[in-house]
């Protein structure tokens, strides 16, 4: 039987209705305290024919925030906004998991408690900017985490993933890539400690594996899933070998009975460039084993390749479905595809965020 776009999957516990999935996408709309709302669940709810949507990168703990009005899930007011959003997914029919995320040094003093510095591996400063609240501002040195502070980090996310459960998620994915804390850890230019914790590929991973190990424990690894970026150098990451520290990884990742890995294929900051890299991607889902998700500059014909060719088991895509929230329909039917206006990814209301049109109100 061959595969395509619209054939189901079976993910930890799920039924999928088709392999298309709407990435995380950081918007910066959360009100208040970092709280989701209605219009997030009308957006959410919009583009719930996807099999599974993931929701936009969500703080753990306060000291995980790096961009302005990003949700967090460490307080009762959120957990309850949250609850807006996987109803409404919900009641489209759809599935959700929330996307657990700490940006690490890829913050500004602006977001952390007491105006303290960022954490990190090690004292290193990104290069790049935040999106603060006086617009984009230089990245602030960050302070090396004590080997103390790391079973702290580590129930933070526990704790995040049994409020995402508590917020009605039907999963959680580990996000563990473009440059954000967990990949600090994992890459030799943010990663230069000489306890446990740094060196050796081994002790790069394990804050990584230490936080899988938690959250599985807390909801289940079949509603687990974790995103890596192999070859990303997003946020001012990168690593000298890493083929064998992905390799590592996923053969650390295999036998845990996760829901699914999440890869991005490539360097989001090569632009569309690339399909294709060198890098051997399929030797990372045969070493993982389990569900493959891939991101990255696919179309619907690269993506359908993909999973015809048994290369990936579904297709993440990001900035096709924040203008086209009936992706799966368009795709279905081979109908065009609207264009995203990159001016409103961040930050406003509604225009460029619930107002894209559907293709039944084109025709209408």
């Amino acid at each position: 039987m061959t595969m395509n776009l619209f054939t189901p999957l079976q993910v930890g516990p799920y039924t999928l209705r088709n392999r298309i999935v709407m990435a995380p996408l950081t918007r910066s709309r959360a009100a208040d305290g970092n709280v989701p709302h209605e219009l997030n669940a009308l957006y959410y709810a919009q583009r719930a024919s996807a099999g599974l949507i993931i929701s936009e990168a969500t703080q753990v703990v306060p000291e995980g925030q790096g961009y302005i009005s990003t949700p967090g899930v460490y307080s009762d007011e959120q957990v309850a906004g949250w609850k807006l959003i996987t109803g409404a997914v919900h009641a489209a029919g759809g599935l959700i998991f929330l996307q657990l995320w700490h940006v690490g040094r890829i913050s500004h003093v602006e977001f952390q408690p007491g105006h303290g510095a960022p954490v990190a591996p090690s004292a290193i400063v990104a290069q790049g900017q935040a999106f603060t609240s006086k617009g984009f501002e230089d990245f602030s040195m960050p302070r090396a985490l004590n080997i103390g502070e790391l079973p702290g980090v580590v129930a933070g996310y526990r704790t995040a993933a049994r409020h995402a459960i508590a917020a009605g998620f039907d999963g959680v994915e580990v996000h563990a890539a473009n440059g954000y804390l967990l990949e600090q850890f994992l890459k030799d230019k943010t990663n230069h400690r000489t306890d446990a914790y740094g060196g050796s590929i081994e002790n790069r991973m394990r804050l990584l594996l230490e936080v899988v190990d938690a959250v599985n424990a807390e909801v289940g690894a079949d509603r687990v899933g974790v995103r890596i970026s192999p070859e990303n150098k997003a946020n001012d990451i990168d690593e000298s070998d890493p083929f064998p520290l992905y390799m590592a990884v996923a053969k650390a990742l295999a036998g845990k009975g996760l829901a699914y890995l999440h890869v991005i294929e490539g360097d989001m900051m090569a632009g569309n460039s690339q399909p294709e890299t060198g890098f051997d991607y399929r030797a990372i889902k045969n070493a993982f084993g389990g569900p493959y998700m891939a991101n990255l500059n696919f179309d619907k014909a690269r993506a359908e390749a993909a999973i015809a060719d048994g290369r990936v088991d579904m297709v993440a895509f990001g900035k096709l479905f924040i203008s086209n929230p009936d992706l799966v329909t368009r795709f279905l039917l081979d109908a065009p595809l609207s264009k995203p206006d990159s001016k409103t990814f961040y930050g406003g209301d509604q225009h460029g965020y619930t107002d894209y049109p559907m293709l039944d109100t084109i025709a209408g």
